[in-house]
């Protein structure tokens, strides 16, 4: 009785060590026949005035074989904000257009990025904008009222 109960012992380990040797293979994801191209990834502003324009419109193209779908972009902060079609199935050959926005009420150097994510081959895209913001203006040296801080009118040649 032990004897046969070693040997089926060692069979039914014997099926599991040789299930467990089975290699299984995994299906690849599906690749997209969607791409995304840019005209350019880089835009550079140089230098813009303070509160001045910070916006700018990246063109791209659907350079693929089947719809592109963009399906997020967000930029590297809350100072650059995108706008880009949504969800909407852009046609082999369409051209789009992401807007990207700067706060240009932050005076001094900046290098922004946006990331797009679609559907396409390469599934994530970087976009950057940069410039230089001009210090704010300075305050006038009298208030509105033609009057310097103390009461006095200022001095003015007859």
């Amino acid at each position: 009785m032990k004897k046969s109960l070693l040997i089926f012992g060692s069979i039914l380990m014997s099926t599991f060590y040789a299930n467990a040797q089975e290699t299984k293979t995994t299906e690849a994801a599906p690749t997209s026949n969607a791409e995304i191209t840019f005209d350019k990834e880089v835009h550079d502003f140089g230098t813009i005035e303070y509160a001045g324009n910070g916006t700018y419109e990246f063109r791209f193209k659907n350079t693929g074989k089947e719809p592109l779908i963009i399906s997020e972009a967000h930029g590297s902060c809350g100072c650059t904000v995108p706008t880009y079609p949504k969800n909407v199935p852009i046609k082999p050959g369409q051209v789009e257009y992401i807007k990207v926005t700067y706060d240009t009420k932050r005076a001094g150097a900046f290098t922004k990025t946006v990331t797009v994510t679609s559907n396409a081959k390469t599934p994530s895209k970087v976009i950057t904008i940069k410039g230089t913001v001009s210090p704010a203006p300075v305050e006038e040296a009298f208030p509105s009222n033609g009057k310097k801080e103390n009461g006095a009118i200022p001095y003015e040649k007859h």
